[in-house]
């Protein structure tokens, strides 16, 4: 077994037992009548990824007092978001691969994927109204809110290239860390948490997704697989993320007009990508990137100091670690 799942392996001992029982219960909560979103919907659990965010309502709900049925609600509502989520990312980017396969509208079309997305969300809508857990409801749906204004504002500001340090938190806030909080808390609450230990859950899953979405920011600057080169997509897609968002910001005004001009004319072009990642590299974006990721790791483990040691607590600690550790 890989080292990287022997740690995920570890990060879910605590809830072990839960996470079986989950896997039913989500299969159950993606049934239809319709043959084909059957198919589809099969393709997908078939091929799920390390289930890192039903992990983190169980491990939370725990780290409280103890699972209870709110929590398997709470976990299928943002196992299900998130995965509409990808699909919807995968027709918006016109991506054809996920995790080593294909993705659903390679195989199915962009239509159908869209619809199946939309299917999903709502089933996780449905089954928060049909368990009346309308405290479940209302922290998803910001989430959901946030997630769109996240990837709109990125869309805005790769066509103008005019993204600040600021701005960039701002996104990857939306993006990624407000579904990772809304776990968190959501673990929480149905744990039976009061206001300020939800707060420090939620605390704790913001600064978790923000280091999370920064890690995968700097794997498109890292040599990949068997090529040994970068991947450079974020550059492609006209993405500013932060290694270059730094450097952009303390570099001489010919340089920075070099730079915009691939970002602008050449993204397609791997060898002006490379050379500008080469920069990057050369210009501290790297370290720069690693030494906020930490202190956004250190912030997310301090939001756990108050709660008394327990198998939750190290795993959740552990998880911190992993996201900021691992090799994809």
């Amino acid at each position: 077994m890989s080292s990287k799942k022997s740690k995920i392996k570890e990060i879910k001992a605590p809830v072990q037992a839960e996470m079986k029982e989950f896997e039913f219960f989500f299969k159950q909560s993606m049934k239809s009548k319709i043959r084909l979103l059957d198919i589809i919907n099969n393709y997908i659990i078939k091929r799920k990824g390390k289930e890192i965010r039903p992990i983190l309502v169980f491990l939370s709900a725990k780290l409280i007092d103890k699972v209870t049925p709110a929590t398997y609600t709470a976990a299928s509502l943002t196992q299900l978001l998130h995965t509409a989520t990808l699909i919807h990312d995968d027709v918006v980017d016109e991506a054809y691969e996920r995790r080593g396969f294909f993705s659903v509208n390679a195989l199915w079309k962009s239509k159908a994927a869209v619809l199946v997305g939309d299917f999903l969300l709502s089933k996780g809508l449905l089954i928060a109204l049909e368990n009346k857990e309308y405290d479940q409801l209302q922290v998803v749906s910001n989430a959901v809110r946030e997630m769109s204004e996240g990837e709109l504002l990125q869309l805005e500001k790769s066509r103008k290239l005019n993204i600040t340090e600021e701005v960039y938190f701002d996104i990857i806030y939306k993006k990624t860390a407000s579904l990772i909080a809304s776990c968190t808390h959501l673990g929480a609450i149905s744990a039976g948490a009061n206001e300020a230990e939800q707060e420090k859950l939620k605390k704790f899953g913001e600064n978790l997704g923000i280091a999370f979405q920064m890690k995968d920011d700097l794997f498109d600057y890292d040599k990949q697989g068997n090529i040994g080169k970068p991947t450079g997509n974020d550059i492609k897609e006209k993405k500013l993320t932060l290694p270059l968002i730094y450097v952009l910001r303390n570099i001489s005004d010919k340089n920075k007009r070099w730079a915009l001009r691939i970002i602008k004319k050449h993204n397609k072009n791997n060898d002006k990508v490379n050379s500008l990642i080469q920069f990057v590299k050369e210009n501290g974006g790297i370290e720069y990137t690693r030494s906020k990721m930490m202190k956004y790791k250190e912030k997310a483990i301090n939001c756990l100091s108050d709660f008394p040691d327990s198998e939750a607590k190290l795993a959740l600690i552990e998880l911190v670690e992993y996201t900021i550790s691992r090799t994809k």
